[in-house]
């Protein structure tokens, strides 16, 4: 029985996702734990390769078009079916996104804090670029000390650790399906049902924002056309 689940939800984005799923299973962990990959209607050819990797690998993988025909994104999908599987372990929660590669420390090191730290909601691992400058989304946290920083502040789900006392607490059956994103309200959620909400700042993940949907790109470019489409076509909401 796993004491840790791991998932990671795939768009496409084939070469940083082999990339993520190398950092993970590579890591160094001494807790048991299992990795599963949610893969939200890849096209047929990057599905074929990530059944191959899974195969290869080890890990499991869940093929959302064989259980939904709800376009992706489906994260709402996949936050549900992840929290069952973790509560029927008793196991907390870490979602790693497809964009996000992780250090050979990093996921030990947020299990520990989990079991450390005073009531822990959600513990996350501050993202950076190549460069080791901290990048989207946590460009708020650049003045931060370095450390274990507990914020009120939205903690996005790139690398982000949720507890079992937490995933116990709150049921994703209550998120709302008419969004597409669901961290921020996830975060505020455990803020008010007591819960801390933690940001490790000298806890480096490299993060490649947004390699699964490249038109999101145009907010860091072209904001102003960014959210004509964010309004235009309802993508992207929080």
């Amino acid at each position: 029985m796993a004491q840790l689940h791991i998932i990671t939800p795939v768009k496409d984005s084939l070469e940083t996702t082999k990339q993520v799923m190398d950092s993970v299973l590579q890591s160094e962990i001494s807790t048991e734990f299992s990795y599963t990959i949610y893969n939200d209607f890849s096209n047929e050819i990057n599905t074929r390769e990530l059944k191959t990797a899974a195969l290869e690998k080890n890990f499991s993988l869940v093929n959302l078009e064989e259980i939904t025909e709800h376009p992706s994104p489906n994260y709402l999908l996949v936050l549900q079916m992840a929290q069952l599987a973790a509560l029927k372990d008793n196991a907390d929660l870490l979602i790693i996104e497809s964009d996000v590669v992780v250090n050979k420390n990093t996921i030990q090191t947020l299990i520990n804090l989990s079991e450390t730290l005073s009531k822990p909601g959600l513990i996350a691992a501050v993202t950076t670029d190549k460069h080791g400058v901290i990048n989207f989304p946590y460009l708020f946290a650049r003045n931060f000390e370095k450390g274990v920083v507990n914020t009120r502040k939205r903690l996005s789900f790139c690398c982000t650790l949720i507890t079992n006392q937490f995933l116990k607490t709150y049921s994703f059956t209550q998120l709302d399906p008419e969004k597409s994103w669901y961290d921020v309200h996830i975060s505020h959620k455990a803020t008010e049902l007591g819960f801390s909400n933690y940001l490790i700042t000298n806890l480096p993940v490299l993060h490649q924002p947004h390699s699964s949907r490249p038109w999101k790109q145009l907010k860091y470019v072209n904001p102003l056309k960014y959210y004509w489409n964010k309004m235009i076509h309802k993508r992207d909401k929080i």
